[in-house]
């Protein structure tokens, strides 16, 4: 197994990063606003303190850099809840293996009922998602449910357990076209008491999914990291390095950044860490400044306001309309939510307002349809 971006992760230490960022002062923010070319140091001044004194400067930035790259346009996609099923221990989730809740993982006749609901809100990007479960929705279970949902829609994602490199490349020709997998924690001394069974507890296993994906000549891979386990600043510059690695090394690949924040759950974590608004704001707008082309994605965790004020701030892709439960849309009406949600507009709603701050919904990623 390849331990290449252990090998550059290993290079840093976690405390030395954060007092880096910390220690980032206006001269240093004002300097990474003026760059032409963003560095990594640079990604550290925007997401430091220092740059809570600059949000207004960074919003024109990242209107203007966002403008320029994509447009006036939001991606629109849903996840479709395929199971509950897990095999991890993971403290911060719902779905947690030790929780006492009613699993469900749908066959096909109830995939094609969601699908119909789905389709009938207009969606053509579908992202599947399961919990972490060899053997009750592992590779197998996800090659049987990507032919049977490819012929639906023009896009299909997957958001499920780290696979090997050989069954990414079995399943690219089946339809797969981007995997989102995210490292919740580059804090390799911590990420052991989050994650304290199951295959999700091998750090370097997860860590390396990117490696295989970007072997396996993947079209899209998502990143994160969840904000609200540990301090959001160091963790996200740890995604920015992950980010940076990956274009360098698998530059074929397109990438995206997801910022999950730790919504209320079946069990009792609270995070350790609190992130606000305007830290969320200002980590968004950072990541625009920093890599101009990297798409930024917005789920349905965060409230109305929010969403709607990040239209024009950084962000390229949002889902509406979201259920976060197994046969949410048409199956079941009283499954657990994996976490609740805070925007629960619909799709139509959603992009209404998208229409009204002057952008265009797309359903459809010409990009894909063109290869």
């Amino acid at each position: 197994m390849s331990s290449e971006f252990y090998e550059v992760l290993s290079t840093y230490q976690w405390d030395e990063v954060k007092s880096s960022i910390y220690a980032k002062t206006a001269a240093d923010v004002e300097s990474a606003l003026n760059s032409t070319s963003p560095s990594l140091e640079d990604f550290k001044a925007l997401i430091s303190p220092a740059a809570a004194t600059y949000l207004e400067p960074m919003a024109r930035l990242s209107h203007t850099l966002t403008q320029q790259r994509f447009g006036k346009t939001m991606q629109l996609y849903i996840p479709l809840y395929l199971s509950n099923a897990c095999a991890n221990g993971c403290v911060y989730c719902g779905f947690n293996h030790a929780n006492d809740i009613k699993r469900i993982t749908l066959n096909k006749e109830q995939v094609l009922q969601e699908i119909q609901v789905i389709k009938e809100m207009g969606y053509e990007h579908l992202l599947l998602v399961t919990g972490e479960h060899p053997a009750q929705c592992g590779f197998n279970y996800l090659s049987e449910m990507l032919e049977l949902v490819k012929p639906y829609f023009s896009l299909v994602s997957i958001e499920v357990q780290p696979m090997d490199q050989e069954h990414y490349e079995k399943l690219i020709p089946q339809g797969l076209n981007s995997v989102y997998v995210y490292q919740e924690t580059y804090n390799s001394q911590r990420y052991p008491e989050y994650h304290p069974r199951g295959k999700k507890a091998n750090f370097k296993y997860r860590l390396h999914t990117p490696d295989r994906l970007g072997r396996a000549g993947i079209h899209k891979m998502g990143l994160g990291c969840l904000l609200g386990l540990e301090d959001w600043r160091t963790d996200s510059f740890f995604t920015a390095l992950h980010l940076n690695y990956l274009e360098k090394t698998y530059w074929k690949s397109k990438y995206s950044i997801s910022f999950p924040r730790l919504r209320p759950h079946a069990g009792s974590f609270q995070p350790n860490v609190v992130v606000g608004d305007k830290d969320l704001a200002q980590l968004i707008m950072a990541y625009r400044i920093f890599n101009h082309d990297v798409e930024l994605s917005l789920s349905t965790r965060e409230y109305p306001v929010f969403r709607d004020n990040m239209m024009k701030l950084g962000i390229t892709a949002m889902s509406a309309g979201s259920k976060t439960e197994p046969g949410g849309y048409a199956v079941y009406t009283q499954a657990l939510e994996q976490f609740l949600i805070a925007d629960d507009r619909s799709s139509d709603e959603i992009q209404q307002v998208i229409a009204a701050n002057g952008y265009e919904p797309v359903w459809k990623d010409w990009d894909t349809c063109m290869q």
